[in-house]
């Protein structure tokens, strides 16, 4: 028996199928929330799985020393003073109105 490249007269491999699963148990409010998440992003439910599972695994990198002068700056903004050991103790103690 003659393999397959031969008979395509092509030597070039053919890309493996892509991994599958399926998933089983989806509460029926978590289902209808990604059926209409899918359909405002205009996508199938496959597609939606595949984008939100892709965004909850990407490991985002932080820039710390940017995220620290927003802080900064909203601070600064929001007129807050910094909290100090001194005021925690001293809601602790006084508690909660």
């Amino acid at each position: 028996m003659v393999s397959n490249r031969f008979q395509t007269g092509s030597t070039a491999r053919r890309p493996r199928p892509m991994p599958s699963f399926t998933l089983k148990g989806i509460p029926p409010d978590l289902y209808r929330r990604l059926k209409r998440s899918a359909a405002e992003h205009r996508r199938s439910i496959n597609s939606e799985v595949l984008v939100l599972l892709e965004r909850a695994l990407t490991v985002r990198q932080v820039n710390v020393e940017k995220t620290l002068a927003q802080l900064d700056a909203l601070r600064s903004r929001l007129r807050v003073t910094p909290l100090t050991e001194r005021a925690l103790r001293r809601a602790k103690r006084e508690g909660r109105p």
